[in-house]
């Protein structure tokens, strides 16, 4: 019961009230397996996306949501199932290929799915350098890409913050990309870097953000 007066009331109450700006829905294919790659500002733009996205968008996130006890365990539960995360361990890189394996499932079913090229949250508001993990799936899939840019996510809910705030949001979604020359060549790390920085450059297009021309790396435990 939960999950669904999660699902029936989440995306226009959420809308109602944050009014986001969204531009190129049009660009979104309505049917078939599509991967949204986007800047990535906030916790919350996993979200955002599946929120303001013409169909469902399916996002990986930490299997322990699904795992807590008590009514906040179920409230946590309820959620991620309504905004139809997929759950997934993670720590090594057995667990990463597990992750693109569960992505892949995901686009072979025919649905969309959401991924973060840079890896994680940019702390500073650069574009850092995307990881070639959207390439492997847009290559063994087979599937487009639709490039995204999140604007304003990181005054919604900045770093550390557990409740979102009133925060003017503008999602842009961007022409889908067609990869169809790679596919099947994803074994291959020149063309996995290719269509990774395509990607990218579709992306900073949109996000007009600063570029960082590296990789995002997670801040070192004092």
């Amino acid at each position: 019961m939960i999950n669904l007066i999660t699902k029936l009331a989440i995306k226009p109450l959420a809308k109602a009230l944050y009014r986001p700006v969204i531009e190129g829905l049009e660009n979104v294919p309505r049917k078939g397996g599509v991967i949204l790659a986007s800047n990535h500002l906030s916790f919350i733009d996993s979200v955002v996306i599946p929120l303001t996205a013409p169909r469902p968008v399916r996002f990986l996130a930490k299997a322990e949501y699904w795992q807590g006890e008590g009514m906040r365990g179920r409230l946590s539960k309820a959620f991620f199932d309504a905004i139809n995360a997929v759950p997934v361990e993670r720590g090594t890189v057995h667990l990463a290929q597990a992750a693109l394996d569960a992505a892949l499932e995901v686009l072979e079913g025919g649905e969309a799915f959401g991924i973060y090229p840079e890896g994680t949250r940019s702390r500073d508001g650069r574009l850092y350098r995307g990881k070639t993990g959207v390439a492997w799936l847009a290559m063994t899939a087979g599937v487009p890409v639709v490039p995204v840019a999140l604007e304003g996510t990181e005054h919604l809910q900045p770093v550390g913050s557990r409740i979102p705030r009133l925060a003017r949001v503008t999602v842009r979604f961007g022409e889908p990309l067609d990869f169809t020359e790679y596919h099947g060549r994803q074994r291959s790390a020149k063309a996995r870097r290719e269509v990774t920085d395509e990607v990218m450059r579709a992306v900073h297009a949109l996000s007009g953000q600063e570029l960082a021309e590296v990789y995002n790396e997670l801040p070192k435990a004092a």
